[in-house]
């Protein structure tokens, strides 16, 4: 069971513990949805799955985005206005 627990990583603690106090909380005081929701996020810290296992990250995304910008290629035409600031 210890063994379990090395691999959490402390956004999956925060995940388990705030989730917990939260379902906890909010069953006390009768707000079944908001108990839901708050066992939904404990569940993630304790599956780990979600945000919880860090899956929410976006740095490859983010360097694909850049790689396809690199490549691609836009023509464009310029246009001049009349009224260019030069008086004559």
């Amino acid at each position: 069971m210890m063994n379990y627990f090395k691999s959490w990583t402390l956004i999956r603690w925060i995940y388990a513990s705030l989730g917990a106090y939260l379902a906890f909380v909010s069953m006390m005081d009768n707000q079944w949805i908001a108990a839901l929701f708050s066992t939904y996020i404990a569940a993630m810290g304790i599956g780990g799955f979600g945000c919880a296992a860090g899956n929410c990250a976006t740095n490859a995304s983010q360097a694909k985005m850049n790689h396809k910008a690199d490549q691609l290629h836009i023509d464009y035409l310029e246009i001049k206005s009349k009224f260019d600031g030069n008086k004559n």
